[in-house]
């Protein structure tokens, strides 16, 4: 595949810059009480982005998000084999950027597709490798606009027909973005609580913006080894906002806030047990797959963190969200 690669979005590398002042207002609700409240989320046993509620670097010791490379980096730096971690669920992603194929008696459905650049080796070669055949890609979930995420979804349209699902708010958002990254063409738009049937599999989507106006975030039904679980994937993790004059950051962490809360309370109701993220820091994976490749009957799956752990994750981004808001 011949890659675009370019500068990516400014928000994928960038955090915006937060005062780091602690505000104090009624009783219970400071700065300090948001962080102990994600911190015994957090728990013993690490569920959850606690890093979150770290106060932010200063906005010059930010990372810079301009001078990309002329070209894709080094295959060796990106590459991951791909994995199966349930019955119906396997991991296509990279080294640091996952992609989850989901696959059903009528065909498979992509949860975000990547970087252009990899997308042809990690998604398609990936489920070659699993014995699968990627011409049976029917939909494309992305979870929100950012390069990252969306920049193999062009390819996977055009080279297997695939659907590619986003909302109308980040379908408007990569619209709008001028850099030269392969961009799929508009085509179905998520709304909240939507389902995705396809074949004996249904998906439930939810609008959860603040990551991005328009993140996705979606329950999975699973398998492991003929047991049945409920895979929650939180959309969009990080504070990195998109921020323009008339929204400021105090509408993304309200916006942020609602939605954990959103999600924390559909995943509940159902029933869900287990958690992916797009990010393999984000969810353990970079340690998950591997224990996967040595599980053993009876082993546990490493991604069954149980309801309490997927709602203890949600409340980790809800409370550091609280505490960033008290931070501006």
């Amino acid at each position: 595949m011949k890659s675009l690669w370019l500068a990516s979005l400014t928000a994928v590398c960038c955090s915006a810059a937060l005062a780091t002042v602690t505000v104090r207002g009624q009783s219970g609700d400071t700065v300090e009480a948001h962080v102990a409240a994600a911190k015994a989320a957090y728990g013993a046993d690490q569920i959850g982005p606690f890093n979150l509620c770290n106060p932010p670097a200063p906005a010059g010791g930010q990372r810079g998000c301009g001078g990309a490379p002329a070209g894709p980096p080094d295959r060796a730096r990106w590459h991951a084999e791909p994995v199966k971690v349930f019955d119906n669920l396997y991991f296509v992603g990279q080294t640091e950027y996952s992609s989850w194929a989901v696959t059903t008696s009528a065909g498979i459905i992509i949860v975000d597709a990547i970087w252009d650049y990899s997308v042809e080796d990690e998604v398609a070669g990936g489920l070659k490798t699993l014995g699968l055949n990627p011409a049976d890609i029917k939909y494309v979930i992305v979870s929100h606009g950012h390069i990252d995420h969306a920049g193999g979804a062009k390819y996977l349209q055009d080279t297997f027909g695939a659907r590619v699902i986003m909302s109308a708010a980040d379908w408007d958002l990569i619209a709008a973005n001028n850099q030269a990254w392969p961009k799929p063409r508009r085509d179905i738009v998520a709304t909240d609580g939507q389902k995705l049937t396809l074949g004996d599999t249904t998906l439930t989507m939810y609008l959860t913006p603040g990551h991005t106006p328009g993140t996705i975030s979606t329950l999975i039904p699973v398998k492991d080894r003929g047991v049945p679980h409920m895979v929650a994937e939180w959309g969009g993790t990080g504070f990195n906002f998109t921020l323009s004059p008339d929204r400021p950051q105090r509408y993304w962490f309200e916006t942020y806030i609602k939605s954990a809360e959103h999600f924390r309370d559909a995943a509940t109701k159902a029933g869900a047990d287990a958690l992916i993220a797009n990010h393999t820091n984000l969810d353990g994976s970079t340690k998950k797959l591997p224990m996967l490749a040595s599980r053993k009957a009876g082993d546990p799956n490493p991604y069954v963190i149980g309801k309490d752990g997927v709602r203890r994750y949600l409340t980790v981004a809800y409370e550091c969200a609280k505490a960033g808001l008290g931070r501006l």
